[in-house]
């Protein structure tokens, strides 16, 4: 009687550090087992953008957060030649393989093929330039693997066959190989927002204390000093000077911002590793629940009113997806307040009067930096135009300016 095929070699929560980065939705996962405190009980186990020359310098990717982001770019996809593939995928078990397909997903400047094979599904990435820095890759390898051991949901990936390393390096490109988990897109429900709320927090919570055993990125979208000169590069790279006085605006709205934050208390906070990401897109759902939490490559040591502060911005915005003169000026209350409840619900110390005052004045920043540094990169958010975008972005920090008392109360 045949026996079924071995499964492939996955890295173990205590091997030395690897280079995995999960990707982006619909990609694989793991997770141990959950423990009765563990919100997530219900889990099953399983790029740098483009600039020329004369734009100034965008900074580390996460400088921006990714709350209004829009995977759904039409142009520009990076792809792998056939060939690559072959050779990549030799120095893996996977047995044989019976369907590849791109998968389009997440950065178009990191591709991705979805693999059928005698031993399941899996995704192969080829990091995007930018994304390889092995150093950066190991402190959020000793992150993923700390969560894994405490039953956080995890994507897995693949060891080589012969080496027994997680990240496979030829010609000077990255690559990983993920085991594939089917899951659904965040539906906006109360529920799922929640649940969202709570995972933020439990990874906080498992997180609180460790010390990296390499050295973490440290600035994030708060007084980024990349963001301002973007602002003021935008016009030149549109070509156009009636949009000068948006950007304008918008650049002393976030520098107003930062100060607020910083009255705030800000840079007395404790600093502890972070997401740097928390944003729909880096999560999978079934039923509203969440099953997979993906994407560790913006983690730094920052305050974790960051995470707070950009959650609850991206899980209460409301948009029309074609159009963003429509989407409107203030947040989704009810989501708002759903998810920062989630987070309560599973912190380990409740979100502080200091940090619900300094809410509003992080969520702004967080917009305005999304904005600003893929405009000021391409010209354009995704597939969205540049100055109905940035028109919009105004409107929203303008609502926020004036009712920033009010986001704080909801969640008081």
């Amino acid at each position: 009687m045949n026996q079924p095929p071995a499964k492939p070699s996955f890295q173990d929560p205590g091997d030395r550090p690897s280079h995995h980065d999960p990707h982006d939705a619909g990609d694989s996962s793991s997770s141990g087992t959950g423990s009765t405190s563990n919100p997530f009980s219900h889990m099953p186990s399983a790029g740098q953008a483009h600039h020329t020359d004369d734009a100034p310098s965008h900074g580390p990717l996460s400088d921006r957060p990714s709350t209004l982001s829009d995977s759904s770019q039409p142009y520009g996809y990076a792809t792998f030649e056939m060939a690559e593939a072959a050779v990549v995928l030799s120095h893996y078990d996977l047995g044989v393989i019976s369907a590849i397909r791109e998968f389009r997903r997440g950065s178009r400047h990191s591709p991705k093929l979805l693999i059928k094979s005698q031993k399941g599904r899996f995704i192969l990435k080829r990091r995007a330039h930018g994304r390889d820095d092995p150093v950066k890759v190991a402190f959020t390898h000793q992150i993923q693997r700390k969560l894994f051991k405490q039953g956080y949901p995890l994507p897995r990936i693949a060891l080589t066959r012969d080496a027994r390393e997680s990240m496979l390096s030829i010609g000077g490109r990255m690559y990983e190989l993920f085991e594939f988990i089917r899951g659904e897109n965040y539906d906006f429900s109360l529920h799922a927002t929640y649940e969202a709320g709570q995972g933020l927090a439990l990874f906080h919570k498992i997180l609180s204390g460790v010390e990296p055993d390499w050295q973490p990125p440290g600035a994030g979208y708060h007084r980024s000093q990349h963001v301002a000169p973007n602002l003021d590069f935008i016009p030149h790279r549109l070509g156009d000077e009636s949009i000068t006085e948006v950007c304008s605006r918008l650049r002393e709205t976030y520098l107003r911002a930062g100060e607020r934050a910083e009255n705030a208390g800000f840079s007395e906070w404790p600093r502890q590793i972070i997401h740097g990401d928390w944003h729909p897109g880096n999560m999978l759902y079934r039923d509203s629940k969440v099953v997979a939490v993906i994407d560790y490559d913006t983690a730094r040591v920052q305050p974790r009113a960051l995470d707070i502060a950009n959650g609850t911005l991206q899980f209460s915005i409301t948009r029309n997806p074609d159009d963003p003169s429509t989407w409107p000026d203030e947040p989704d209350e009810g989501r708002l307040k759903r998810f920062c409840r989630g987070y309560d619900a599973a912190a380990s110390d409740l979100i502080s009067t200091r940090e619900l005052e300094a809410l509003p004045w992080l969520m702004i920043e967080a917009v305005i930096a999304e904005a600003a540094l893929p405009i000021a990169a391409t010209g354009r958010f995704g597939r969205l135009a540049a100055i109905p975008f940035l028109q919009m972005v105004e409107r929203k920090v303008r609502w926020l300016e004036s009712n920033g008392d009010r986001v704080a109360r909801l969640v008081s």
